[in-house]
């Protein structure tokens, strides 16, 4: 019989077993150890736990729920990682006692991406995984994640590959760069990035001139909280020394009322609802939509580093409904806009260094004080520091007021006024956490997040990804999350980068 000969009933049994046998090879080859080794450990409850995570994710990818907001890490499915934490990793494997202090943020930011991923995982999905209710579900998550750690923490090459799996990886394509032969594209877009800025640094002196608005302009002020001297600031901030990472540890009313302390006023050129900020929610379509009978600012922490210092951040989100489409050819027009203002402080409590983005991460602009010396770009041509305005030294007496201008939400001006002289007349804006966005009510019941598995807000892509792909960010103008917010075209720049103001600006004790 010819040795190639296979009757047609045994390739109907071969074929699935391959296919089979491949897949599986596949899934082994993605595990990564120390991870891998846990799933066929002989000690049967860390076993247990190894195949607890590789079910749960499994759940959270079949109800597409994955959170992003920290990176996962391979191999180990208890850790997540940001940007700050990242830029902490040879300063950690150098020092036992901050080492412990990064491992434990690490697994805090996992701890919290499950939390997220549990509550919006689907019900069949948790009747699926038969370990009761999602409560009893994140009490499983926690115990297996401390048997994970344990094991690893005594295990030399484990330890070895955390430091390796320490990173995360830029919101940039480097295919796409190459395939849209990013060296001589770049030149017209920077091009494009000039015309913007020159633009914008002439809708600022028009404002200081007195010759804006074109619509009429609707004030939305800060909530009469209790705000803090910089004295009491700076007391909180010094607290943050006995934390090996620098993060100050606040309290519920502490958090509050820094927020207070540093927010902005919004002064908006309102032609329509489209200009006016509110609360995010679901319609009965399941679409994002924003309720302007709540004005509503969302707040979230942020780090940075100069030198060996962590400086605290605030970052203040407000969302419209949308960038109204100017006509048919409107490439930067869609569903949802916004502006993230972020105030950086020194640890005496002072405001050194303001900055903006749109949610999409577009339109990065700086505004320092002088206690922030500027640093030259590393080459020309790229997207470094657009500073618009230079801001004087922020009084406790003043509050800065941010002007946009209506449809397109671009910041028209920013000045400080003193606290009382027309910042606290008009509306009151509500503070809400950030963090609400990433498990939104449904209206049937149960919750979702705002932001897709990738980071990005369905629904609320721009034409312009069609033309601006060959700069490599994913869909260029859509809304994303933090922490996914790639803000150069010309260059590699992220929101949440940790030395995005100690490579631009040499900070003046």
């Amino acid at each position: 019989m010819n040795a190639n000969y296979r009757t047609p009933a045994s390739g109907v049994i071969l074929r699935p077993l391959v296919l089979a046998l491949l897949l599986a090879a596949t899934a082994c080859a993605s595990v990564q150890p120390p991870h891998r080794d846990h799933l066929d450990a002989t000690d049967a409850r860390l076993a247990q736990c190894a195949h607890w995570f590789e079910a749960l994710d499994a759940a959270v990818a079949r109800s597409g729920v994955a959170d992003i907001e920290a990176r996962r890490m391979k191999g180990f499915p208890y850790l997540r990682i940001d940007r700050f934490l990242a830029s902490m990793k040879q300063d950690a494997r150098d020092d036992a006692r901050l080492r412990d202090a990064w491992i434990e943020e690490m697994r805090a930011r996992d701890a919290d991406g499950r939390r997220v991923e549990i509550a919006n995982l689907a019900a069949a999905q948790v009747d699926r995984l038969g370990a009761g209710n999602r409560r009893e579900l994140t009490q499983r998550t926690q115990q297996c994640a401390q048997r994970l750690l344990a094991a690893d923490a005594a295990d030399a090459s484990a330890q070895a590959s955390l430091y390796r799996r320490a990173y995360v990886a830029d919101n940039y394509s480097t295919l796409k760069r190459g395939l849209g032969l990013y060296e001589l594209t770049r030149i017209p877009f920077y091009a494009g990035v000039e015309a913007w800025q020159e633009d914008a640094e002439e809708t600022f002196v028009q404002a200081r001139r007195g010759e804006l608005p074109s619509a009429a302009l609707r004030r939305y002020v800060p909530p009469a909280t209790p705000v803090f001297d910089r004295q009491q600031v700076a007391a909180i901030l010094a607290r943050a020394t006995a934390h090996p990472l620098g993060l100050p540890r606040l309290s519920a009313v502490e958090r509050e009322r820094l927020f207070a302390t540093y927010a902005p006023v919004f002064e908006i050129e309102t032609g329509g609802d489209f200009d006016r900020i509110g609360r995010l929610g679901w319609d009965s379509a399941l679409v994002p939509r924003v309720d302007v009978a709540q004005p509503v600012i969302y707040h979230r922490l942020g780090y940075t580093r100069a030198g060996q210092r962590t400086l605290l951040q605030l970052v203040y989100t407000a969302w419209m409904q949308e960038r109204p489409l100017e006509s048919s050819f409107d490439i930067l027009g869609g569903h949802l806009d916004g502006v993230v203002w972020r105030v950086t402080l020194a640890p005496d409590g002072e405001p050194v260094l303001f900055d903006s983005i749109h949610p999409c991460g577009c339109y990065h602009m700086f505004f320092p004080t002088p206690r922030l010396q500027p640093l030259p770009a590393p080459r020309s041509s790229m997207e470094w520091a657009f500073t618009p305005v230079t801001l004087p030294a922020i009084a406790e007496s003043e509050r800065l007021v941010v002007t946009l201008q209506t449809r397109s939400h671009y910041l028209a001006n920013v000045r400080p006024a003193t606290a009382g002289t027309g910042t606290s007349t008009g509306t009151t804006y509500g503070f809400a956490e950030y963090d609400e966005l990433r498990t939104l009510p449904l209206p049937q019941g149960g919750t979702r997040s705002l932001f897709r598995p990738d980071g990005l807000i369905a629904g609320t892509e721009r034409g312009e990804r069609f033309l601006f792909w060959p700069m490599g960010i994913a869909s260029p103008g859509a809304m994303r999350q933090s922490g996914t917010q790639a803000t150069a075209f010309v260059g590699r720049r992220h929101f949440d980068d940790a030395d995005i103001l100690e490579k631009r600006f040499r900070l003046r004790y």
